[in-house]
């Protein structure tokens, strides 16, 4: 990678985490009203893997999704607008924290049901076979939807069929407030993708270079027709399931241990080897500007009107 490259990376993880401890702020003071749940602490794996694909790619995403969103080239004023409900977010208000979707990005939808962006991944990854418009599909989940039937049903077709798609899990290690390796009897999510035929990797999560290198690998691979890969990224979730959510159930020296191996600092230290300081600190000024013009956006902007309710929703 050149340093453009790098560049980009480091202001797009600095952007995740600067819009999430927003909505975390804005979510305190009670400005946001809904479920959010954050992804702070593990915004290498959004960046890294969507700095593998093309603009032209498919992501579909989870119930934590703003930052694969942000990271596949959402634009963060009009996201933040979404958090407040208003009329000028990408889902016109009506679609929130959850469930946001910007087709035209080639978001296909943050998804509130566990497991239910994967089913999504595979169609879209056989529509692009059968058209053979060489697109590739990320599906973004975490490591409690492995559990879920729609995972192995999912990762089962796309095998069989040699479709254009990366299953990405995202090993947090909790599923809400349950330890998962309580409930699975294997360490590593990658080895289920040995029932279906398919290359499994176990990588860094909280290493965009890492990421970077294992998603590319796997992006090539998938264009080629050579067929899916399960990439689990292990990595850790800084805050509860939802904010507001008590931290009852996780070690504090867990929490505290995780923070340490923090992916933007960790990149920043490496960048500053070879990059003047000032640059890197124009970027994060440039990005505080662009999450506090975001914020502003979305106060300014009006709510949507009660005739306009049932405008694209469909069943």
């Amino acid at each position: 990678m050149n340093d453009n490259k790098k560049l980009k990376m480091f202001e797009d993880m600095y952007r995740i985490r600067l819009f999430e401890e927003k909505v975390s702020e804005m979510f305190s003071k009670g400005e946001l009203k809904g479920s959010f749940h954050l992804y702070l602490g593990e915004e290498a794996i959004a960046v890294g893997t969507c700095a593998a694909l093309e603009e032209s790619d498919y992501i579909t995403s989870t119930h934590r999704g703003h930052g694969h969103v942000l990271a596949k080239g959402a634009r963060s004023d009009l996201m933040m607008a979404e958090m407040y409900a208003k009329s000028t977010g990408y889902c016109k208000g009506k679609g929130g924290s959850m469930h946001i979707a910007v087709p035209e990005l080639g978001i296909l939808g943050a998804n509130g049901i566990v497991g239910a962006g994967i089913p999504i991944a595979t169609g879209a990854g056989l529509s692009s076979k059968l058209q053979k418009n060489g697109k590739v599909v990320i599906s973004f989940f975490g490591e409690g939807a492995s559990n879920q039937g729609t995972f192995h049903e999912s990762i089962n077709i796309a095998s069989a069929f040699k479709l254009p798609v990366v299953f990405v899990c995202e090993n947090n290690l909790y599923g809400v407030g349950t330890k998962q390796r309580n409930v699975r009897n294997i360490e590593d999510i990658k080895d289920r993708a040995l029932a279906y035929g398919i290359e499994g990797l176990a990588v860094d999560g909280n290493d965009v270079e890492a990421v970077f290198e294992s998603a590319r690998k796997a992006v090539k691979k998938a264009r080629s027709g050579e067929g899916p890969t399960l990439i689990e990224y292990k990595t850790y979730r800084w805050h509860t399931h939802f904010e507001g959510e008590p931290d009852t159930y996780r070690p504090k020296e867990e929490v505290r241990e995780w923070r340490e191996k923090d992916p933007i600092v960790r990149y920043r230290k490496v960048l500053s080897r070879t990059i003047d300081e000032n640059v890197l600190a124009e970027i994060e000024k440039k990005v505080r500007d662009e999450i506090d013009t975001a914020v502003r956006f979305a106060k300014e902007s009006p709510v949507p009107s009660v005739e306009s309710a049932l405008e694209g929703v469909y069943a």
